[in-house]
Protein backbone atom coordinates (compact mmCIF):
# COMPACT_ATOMS: atom_id res chain seq x y z
CA UNK A 1 0.00 0.00 0.00
CA UNK A 2 1.40 3.41 -0.97
CA UNK A 3 2.03 6.16 1.54
CA UNK A 4 -0.72 8.25 -0.07
CA UNK A 5 -3.09 5.32 0.25
CA UNK A 6 -2.10 4.92 3.90
CA UNK A 7 -3.06 8.54 4.57
CA UNK A 8 -6.37 8.13 2.76
CA UNK A 9 -7.36 4.97 4.62
CA UNK A 10 -6.40 6.44 7.98
CA UNK A 11 -8.25 9.68 7.22
CA UNK A 12 -11.43 7.78 6.35
CA UNK A 13 -11.19 5.80 9.59
CA UNK A 14 -10.74 9.00 11.62
CA UNK A 15 -13.67 10.63 9.80
CA UNK A 16 -15.91 7.64 10.42
CA UNK A 17 -15.01 7.57 14.12
CA UNK A 18 -15.81 11.28 14.50
CA UNK A 19 -19.10 10.86 12.65
CA UNK A 20 -20.15 7.97 14.92
CA UNK A 21 -19.24 10.01 18.01
CA UNK A 22 -21.40 12.92 16.79
CA UNK A 23 -24.48 10.77 16.27
CA UNK A 24 -25.17 12.43 12.90
CA UNK A 25 -24.78 11.12 9.35
CA UNK A 26 -22.62 13.07 6.90
CA UNK A 27 -22.79 12.72 3.13
CA UNK A 28 -22.24 14.68 -0.06
CA UNK A 29 -25.26 16.57 -1.41
CA UNK A 30 -25.97 16.57 -5.14
CA UNK A 31 -29.64 17.41 -5.70
CA UNK A 32 -31.04 20.92 -6.12
CA UNK A 33 -33.59 20.39 -3.34
CA UNK A 34 -30.76 19.44 -0.98
CA UNK A 35 -28.88 22.58 -2.00
CA UNK A 36 -32.00 24.64 -1.30
CA UNK A 37 -32.07 23.12 2.19
CA UNK A 38 -28.42 24.10 2.68
CA UNK A 39 -29.21 27.67 1.68
CA UNK A 40 -32.04 27.78 4.23
CA UNK A 41 -29.79 26.34 6.95
CA UNK A 42 -26.99 28.83 6.30
CA UNK A 43 -29.47 31.72 6.34
CA UNK A 44 -30.84 30.49 9.67
CA UNK A 45 -27.40 30.16 11.24
CA UNK A 46 -26.17 33.55 10.02
CA UNK A 47 -29.54 35.36 10.28
CA UNK A 48 -28.77 36.78 6.86
CA UNK A 49 -30.72 39.60 5.26
CA UNK A 50 -33.15 38.49 2.56
CA UNK A 51 -31.40 40.55 -0.10
CA UNK A 52 -27.96 39.06 0.47
CA UNK A 53 -28.04 35.30 1.09
CA UNK A 54 -24.56 33.86 1.86
CA UNK A 55 -25.13 31.09 -0.73
CA UNK A 56 -27.82 30.12 -3.20
CA UNK A 57 -29.03 26.71 -4.32
CA UNK A 58 -27.94 27.22 -7.93
CA UNK A 59 -24.43 28.23 -6.84
CA UNK A 60 -24.15 25.08 -4.71
CA UNK A 61 -25.25 22.96 -7.66
CA UNK A 62 -22.60 24.64 -9.81
CA UNK A 63 -19.94 23.91 -7.18
CA UNK A 64 -20.88 20.23 -7.11
CA UNK A 65 -21.15 19.74 -10.86
CA UNK A 66 -17.70 21.31 -11.25
CA UNK A 67 -16.28 18.81 -8.76
CA UNK A 68 -16.39 20.90 -5.60
CA UNK A 69 -17.50 19.91 -2.12
CA UNK A 70 -20.99 20.30 -0.65
CA UNK A 71 -21.90 18.11 2.31
CA UNK A 72 -24.64 17.86 4.88
CA UNK A 73 -25.01 16.30 8.31
CA UNK A 74 -28.36 14.78 9.26
CA UNK A 75 -30.00 13.95 12.56
CA UNK A 76 -33.46 12.52 13.21
CA UNK A 77 -34.99 15.92 12.37
CA UNK A 78 -33.23 16.31 9.02
CA UNK A 79 -30.42 18.52 7.79
CA UNK A 80 -28.59 19.93 10.81
CA UNK A 81 -25.25 21.15 9.41
CA UNK A 82 -23.65 21.83 6.04
CA UNK A 83 -20.29 22.66 4.51
CA UNK A 84 -19.08 23.78 1.10
CA UNK A 85 -15.74 24.29 -0.61
CA UNK A 86 -14.27 24.96 -4.03
CA UNK A 87 -10.86 24.45 -5.57
CA UNK A 88 -7.94 26.86 -5.65
CA UNK A 89 -5.31 27.01 -8.43
CA UNK A 90 -4.65 23.52 -9.90
CA UNK A 91 -0.92 23.69 -9.19
CA UNK A 92 -1.65 24.12 -5.47
CA UNK A 93 -3.89 21.02 -5.20
CA UNK A 94 -5.92 23.01 -2.70
CA UNK A 95 -9.56 23.06 -1.61
CA UNK A 96 -10.89 26.27 -0.08
CA UNK A 97 -13.56 25.56 2.52
CA UNK A 98 -15.81 28.60 2.30
CA UNK A 99 -18.68 28.01 4.74
CA UNK A 100 -19.52 25.49 7.43
CA UNK A 101 -22.59 26.02 9.58
CA UNK A 102 -24.56 24.00 12.10
CA UNK A 103 -27.91 24.52 13.81
CA UNK A 104 -28.02 25.21 17.54
CA UNK A 105 -29.50 21.79 18.27
CA UNK A 106 -26.18 20.14 17.32
CA UNK A 107 -24.23 21.99 20.01
CA UNK A 108 -22.07 19.60 22.02
CA UNK A 109 -22.18 16.78 19.46
CA UNK A 110 -18.77 17.47 17.91
CA UNK A 111 -20.33 17.73 14.45
CA UNK A 112 -18.02 20.61 13.43
CA UNK A 113 -14.99 18.39 13.99
CA UNK A 114 -16.66 15.45 12.26
CA UNK A 115 -17.46 17.56 9.20
CA UNK A 116 -13.88 18.79 8.89
CA UNK A 117 -12.60 15.22 9.05
CA UNK A 118 -15.17 14.16 6.44
CA UNK A 119 -13.94 17.00 4.24
CA UNK A 120 -10.32 15.95 4.78
CA UNK A 121 -11.02 12.33 3.84
CA UNK A 122 -12.92 13.41 0.71
CA UNK A 123 -10.14 15.81 -0.29
CA UNK A 124 -7.46 13.13 0.03
CA UNK A 125 -9.51 10.84 -2.21
CA UNK A 126 -9.60 13.67 -4.76
CA UNK A 127 -5.82 14.12 -4.67
CA UNK A 128 -5.96 17.37 -2.67
CA UNK A 129 -2.99 18.11 -0.42
CA UNK A 130 -4.17 21.23 1.43
CA UNK A 131 -7.44 22.76 2.65
CA UNK A 132 -7.68 26.45 3.49
CA UNK A 133 -10.41 28.54 5.08
CA UNK A 134 -10.82 31.88 6.78
CA UNK A 135 -11.89 32.58 10.35
CA UNK A 136 -12.39 35.53 12.65
CA UNK A 137 -9.18 35.75 14.70
CA UNK A 138 -11.05 37.47 17.54
CA UNK A 139 -13.30 34.47 18.28
CA UNK A 140 -11.50 32.31 20.83
CA UNK A 141 -13.30 29.05 20.19
CA UNK A 142 -12.62 29.28 16.45
CA UNK A 143 -8.92 29.95 16.97
CA UNK A 144 -8.62 27.05 19.42
CA UNK A 145 -10.57 24.70 17.15
CA UNK A 146 -8.52 25.52 14.06
CA UNK A 147 -5.04 25.69 15.58
CA UNK A 148 -5.24 23.08 18.33
CA UNK A 149 -8.12 20.72 17.57
CA UNK A 150 -7.37 20.46 13.84
CA UNK A 151 -3.65 21.28 13.80
CA UNK A 152 -4.00 23.98 11.12
CA UNK A 153 -1.52 26.81 10.70
CA UNK A 154 -2.34 30.51 10.37
CA UNK A 155 -0.55 31.96 7.37
CA UNK A 156 -2.12 35.29 6.42
CA UNK A 157 -4.08 38.19 7.86
CA UNK A 158 -6.70 39.52 5.44
CA UNK A 159 -8.05 43.00 6.33
CA UNK A 160 -11.75 43.60 5.62
CA UNK A 161 -11.82 40.56 3.35
CA UNK A 162 -15.57 40.43 2.73
CA UNK A 163 -16.44 44.09 3.12
CA UNK A 164 -19.80 44.97 4.69
CA UNK A 165 -21.94 41.87 5.27
CA UNK A 166 -25.69 41.84 5.84
CA UNK A 167 -26.05 39.18 8.52
CA UNK A 168 -26.51 39.22 12.28
CA UNK A 169 -23.04 37.83 12.98
CA UNK A 170 -21.01 40.28 10.88
CA UNK A 171 -23.30 43.28 10.47
CA UNK A 172 -21.58 46.59 11.37
CA UNK A 173 -18.25 44.83 11.93
CA UNK A 174 -15.00 45.07 9.95
CA UNK A 175 -14.57 41.66 8.31
CA UNK A 176 -10.86 41.06 8.97
CA UNK A 177 -10.04 37.36 8.71
CA UNK A 178 -7.12 35.03 9.28
CA UNK A 179 -6.33 32.35 6.69
CA UNK A 180 -6.00 28.83 8.09
CA UNK A 181 -3.95 26.33 6.10
CA UNK A 182 -4.43 22.61 6.73
CA UNK A 183 -1.71 20.42 5.15
CA UNK A 184 -3.62 17.15 5.13
CA UNK A 185 -0.71 14.73 5.50
CA UNK A 186 1.42 16.82 7.88
CA UNK A 187 2.38 14.90 11.04
CA UNK A 188 0.63 17.39 13.32
CA UNK A 189 -2.59 17.23 11.31
CA UNK A 190 -2.54 13.43 11.21
CA UNK A 191 -2.03 13.33 14.98
CA UNK A 192 -4.82 15.85 15.62
CA UNK A 193 -7.23 13.90 13.40
CA UNK A 194 -6.74 10.86 15.61
CA UNK A 195 -7.28 12.89 18.78
CA UNK A 196 -3.67 13.64 19.75
CA UNK A 197 -3.70 17.44 19.92
CA UNK A 198 -0.70 19.65 20.73
CA UNK A 199 -1.89 22.02 23.43
CA UNK A 200 0.25 24.94 24.59
CA UNK A 201 0.05 27.34 27.51
CA UNK A 202 1.51 30.81 27.52
CA UNK A 203 3.20 30.10 30.89
CA UNK A 204 5.56 27.77 29.00
CA UNK A 205 7.02 30.80 27.20
CA UNK A 206 8.59 32.85 29.97
CA UNK A 207 10.74 34.87 27.55
CA UNK A 208 7.79 36.00 25.46
CA UNK A 209 6.64 39.62 25.39
CA UNK A 210 2.98 40.62 25.40
CA UNK A 211 2.01 42.60 22.29
CA UNK A 212 -1.69 42.81 23.12
CA UNK A 213 -3.83 41.93 26.13
CA UNK A 214 -7.22 42.74 27.65
CA UNK A 215 -7.25 44.97 30.72
CA UNK A 216 -9.70 44.36 33.62
CA UNK A 217 -12.44 46.15 31.66
CA UNK A 218 -11.75 43.95 28.59
CA UNK A 219 -10.33 46.90 26.65
CA UNK A 220 -7.29 46.23 24.42
CA UNK A 221 -3.87 47.24 25.73
CA UNK A 222 -0.98 47.33 23.26
CA UNK A 223 2.49 46.32 24.39
CA UNK A 224 5.86 45.30 23.00
CA UNK A 225 6.32 42.98 20.02
CA UNK A 226 10.08 43.34 19.58
CA UNK A 227 11.13 39.84 20.71
CA UNK A 228 11.54 36.34 19.32
CA UNK A 229 8.40 35.09 21.08
CA UNK A 230 5.28 37.24 21.20
CA UNK A 231 1.92 36.74 22.92
CA UNK A 232 -1.35 38.24 21.70
CA UNK A 233 -4.35 37.99 24.01
CA UNK A 234 -7.93 38.41 22.83
CA UNK A 235 -11.16 39.06 24.79
CA UNK A 236 -13.26 36.25 26.21
CA UNK A 237 -16.41 36.96 24.17
CA UNK A 238 -16.03 39.34 21.25
CA UNK A 239 -19.49 38.40 19.94
CA UNK A 240 -21.26 39.66 23.04
CA UNK A 241 -19.03 42.73 23.06
CA UNK A 242 -20.14 43.62 19.53
CA UNK A 243 -23.73 43.68 20.73
CA UNK A 244 -23.10 45.66 23.93
CA UNK A 245 -20.12 47.91 23.12
CA UNK A 246 -19.44 48.22 19.40
CA UNK A 247 -16.77 50.89 19.89
CA UNK A 248 -14.73 48.60 22.13
CA UNK A 249 -15.19 45.71 19.69
CA UNK A 250 -13.89 47.90 16.85
CA UNK A 251 -10.90 48.90 19.00
CA UNK A 252 -10.11 45.21 19.41
CA UNK A 253 -10.39 44.61 15.67
CA UNK A 254 -7.88 47.35 14.92
CA UNK A 255 -5.55 46.27 17.72
CA UNK A 256 -5.46 42.67 16.46
CA UNK A 257 -4.85 43.94 12.93
CA UNK A 258 -1.93 46.06 14.19
CA UNK A 259 -0.35 43.17 16.11
CA UNK A 260 -1.30 39.77 14.70
CA UNK A 261 -1.71 41.17 11.20
CA UNK A 262 1.62 42.99 11.24
CA UNK A 263 3.51 40.04 12.73
CA UNK A 264 2.12 37.61 10.15
CA UNK A 265 2.99 40.05 7.36
CA UNK A 266 6.54 40.16 8.74
CA UNK A 267 6.82 36.37 8.60
CA UNK A 268 6.09 35.38 12.19
CA UNK A 269 4.72 31.88 12.75
CA UNK A 270 1.79 31.06 15.01
CA UNK A 271 3.14 28.21 17.13
CA UNK A 272 -0.03 27.63 19.09
CA UNK A 273 -3.07 29.00 20.85
CA UNK A 274 -3.61 28.95 24.60
CA UNK A 275 -7.20 28.00 25.42
CA UNK A 276 -7.38 31.04 27.70
CA UNK A 277 -7.18 33.24 24.61
CA UNK A 278 -3.52 33.78 23.68
CA UNK A 279 -1.85 33.46 20.31
CA UNK A 280 1.77 32.32 20.64
CA UNK A 281 3.94 33.66 17.83
CA UNK A 282 7.55 32.93 16.94
CA UNK A 283 9.47 35.49 14.89
CA UNK A 284 12.48 33.19 14.37
CA UNK A 285 10.74 30.30 12.60
CA UNK A 286 10.21 30.05 8.85
CA UNK A 287 6.59 29.79 7.65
Amino acid sequence: MSTREDFRVRAEADAEAAQRASGLRIRLLDRIEEHAAVRALIEEVWHAGEGAPPVTADLLSAIRVSGGYVSGAFDEQGLAAASLGFFGPPSQRRLHSHITGALARTRGTGIGHAMKLHQRAWALREGVETITWTFDPLVRRNAYFNIVKLGASVTDYLPDLYGAMDDAINRDDITDRALARWPLTHAGVVAAASGRTASMHRAEFASAVVALRPDPSESPVLGDRDADLVLIGIPADIESMRATDSAKATAWRLAVRATLGTLLDEGAVVRGFDRDGWYILDRTETP
